[in-house]
């Protein structure tokens, strides 16, 4: 176990870069803001430990082929996809769970009603041309949502471009000027993502309304390991009823099954003493008593990490 000893030169020097690294990536608007961090003895040698602040799938994949050792993404059904080889995952990945920062979001299908359409089924069985605004980042989970569930209704974006319309790939949140501005000035009449809690009541405003996943639909993505939810009107009112969809809640920070259990065991500690530093979306310190248990907010369908599940258990969170 590590001794967390920090007043060494080499602990000043390495501490004095992640603290400026820290501050350069907490503006809004910087441009770099995900950081990779390598961790080793001093002197000569490989690289002990990779930590990267990542937030896509593909950061599954790196975790899983030992280019980083402890990575985060965002939701968490992709981390179960992968444990399980399912969707885009060929075979199991040894992936394990260290914790889940609470985030409760869905996935939402918003089409102007004047297109007609009342379900995700509806767009194929129209064969409608929708002009559909994509999430600009070409790795983010949301593409990887829409195209798990338009496959299981049995079409795809490509599809809907043979059929005469659009996917456009739009810089920003759904909610804002480039994405739904969109609607309001008649580009385009979809728009497929989530961070639903901000662009519920914009979409709904322009004439929108968001499309119900079919139920058997939902049972098979279930079974592949995505978390199906219930979108509730008594938590949105401007919702004509409840709607059936996809969960995407959940900022899993992950590692691998291989990985040193003390390692990991020191990585949970460090979190601990530095929960009330780190900026989340409520205020107060990091709720770590929720953190490594299933929560609505934080799913937890990979198993954690025995130097974790230790570290929790001792610490009295478990």
């Amino acid at each position: 176990m590590a001794s967390f000893e920090r007043k060494t030169p080499a602990a000043t020097r390495s501490q004095f870069m992640l603290e400026v690294a820290s501050e350069l990536v907490s503006p809004r608007g910087y441009p770099y803001q995900q950081a990779m961090v390598q961790l080793r003895k001093q002197g000569p040698g490989p690289w002990a430990y990779t930590l990267f602040g990542s937030d896509t799938p593909e950061a599954i994949r790196q975790v899983a082929r030992g280019e980083a050792d402890i990575a985060a993404v965002n939701p968490s059904s992709p981390l179960t996809l992968a444990y399980r080889g399912t969707g885009p995952f060929k075979e199991p990945l040894p992936v394990r769970i260290i914790t889940v920062i609470p985030s409760l979001d869905w996935l939402g299908f918003a089409v102007k009603q004047s297109t007609g359409i009342t379900s995700v089924a509806d767009i194929k069985a129209k064969r409608y041309p929708l002009k559909v605004s994509m999430r600009a980042q070409a790795d983010h989970s949301v593409h990887m949502y829409v195209d798990e569930v338009l496959k299981a209704h049995g079409f795809s974006l490509a599809d809907i471009v043979s059929w005469g319309g659009s996917v456009s790939n739009d810089e920003g949140m759904p909610f804002g000027d480039r994405r739904i501005g969109k609607v309001k000035d008649g580009e385009i009449d979809a728009v497929f993502d989530e961070a639903l809690t901000n662009y519920i009541g914009p979409a709904i405003d322009l004439g929108m309304r968001f499309l119900p996943i079919d139920d058997s639909v939902l049972k098979d993505l279930a079974a592949m390991g995505f978390r199906t939810s219930i979108l509730p009107k008594s938590k949105f009112p401007t919702l004509p009823a409840d709607l059936p969809t996809l969960d995407f809640s959940g900022w899993p920070i992950f590692t691998r099954a291989d990985v040193d259990d003390g390692f990991i065991y020191d990585y949970c500690r460090a979190l601990d003493a530095r929960k009330g530093t780190i900026e989340w979306q409520e205020p107060g310190p990091l709720p770590l008593d929720r953190m490594c248990k299933d929560q609505p907010d934080g799913p937890l369908d990979v198993p954690l990490h025995p130097g974790a599940a230790r570290y929790w258990r001792e610490a009295g969170y478990l």
